[in-house]
């Protein structure tokens, strides 16, 4: 059973700054990762491999440096690697980018056939939660979002069970393959790399594809061209200020926090005459 699982680098969002004066994010502040839910959804892979047999592929869009996150995910246990890098790639959304994967997705098809996709819940740098149902409405197969568990999978009925989360509690979906998977981080726990993967990894260079090596592309739909999601405008939340440390005895400060809560009353009111 081939497993192809749709990968990501992303910028470190606990770290990366927006520029003040361009309103962008500065990608320079901060390190290049893989997309953390993506190495859930590696891990996943692996595990399902070891049970049913066949590969673990990899594919992501993005500049040249994402063979970084190919790499890693090849510590994980991932058997090959594809990138699909070009300049007319390049400002995609959500729908643009679900279309050149779908491109490269129907390539790799054709070559090693694909039984099962995964992905990521989201990005943690767009956090939309879109690409992966994109592209699964683009391959015409079931996309079954906020999976935690896979139940089991009969490869000769072609059929898989999983649990997915939701809003009150989770439930169990049956659905014929291939199908798409966007997963969590409950499934799994990514676990340290052997070191055999980790030698392999660091001297694995994947297929590099261009626009020119896809079949049948609409050029209109790839890039910015394909975006109909447009960015206004970006900020950084403004900063409080004025905070007041309260001091002294846990009696004293509870003392002080009611005083300042009494000069402060109509903070606290209610519209439409209440207290809260």
């Amino acid at each position: 059973m081939n497993i192809l699982v749709c990968i990501k680098q992303v910028p470190d969002t606990k770290i990366i700054k927006v520029n003040p004066k361009t309103n962008t994010l500065d990608r320079s502040s901060a390190p290049a990762i893989l997309n953390p839910y993506d190495a859930h959804a590696v891990q996943e892979a692996v595990r399902l491999r070891s049970e049913h047999g066949g590969k673990v592929i990899l594919l992501s869009m993005g500049p040249p440096t994402a063979r970084m996150a190919i790499r890693k995910c090849i510590e994980i246990g991932a058997d090959e690697g594809y990138l699909i890098s070009d300049r007319r790639f390049a400002g995609a959304d959500t729908l643009a980018t679900s279309y050149a994967l779908f491109k490269a997705i129907e390539k790799l098809q054709k070559q090693e056939g694909i039984d099962l996709v995964l992905c990521g819940k989201h990005a943690i740098d767009g956090d939309t939660g879109q690409t992966g149902p994109g592209i699964a409405r683009r391959m015409g197969i079931p996309p079954l979002t906020s999976v935690i568990k896979v139940e089991e999978i009969n490869t000769e009925s072609r059929e898989l069970k999983v649990r997915r989360k939701i809003e009150n509690g989770y439930e169990v979906i049956k659905s014929s393959l291939p199908t798409l998977l966007t997963i969590e981080k409950e499934m799994n726990t990514v676990a340290y790399s052997p070191l055999p993967n980790m030698m392999r990894a660091a001297r694995y260079e994947p297929t590099v594809w261009t626009v020119d090596d896809l079949d049948d592309v609409d050029i209109k739909q790839l890039g910015l061209k394909g975006s109909p999601t447009i960015v206004g405008k970006m900020w950084p939340p403004e900063k409080s200020s004025g905070a007041e440390m309260i001091e002294g005895t846990p009696q004293e400060q509870v003392e002080k926090l009611l005083s300042v809560t009494l000069e402060n009353r109509e903070l606290f009111e209610v519209k439409g005459g209440g207290r809260g």
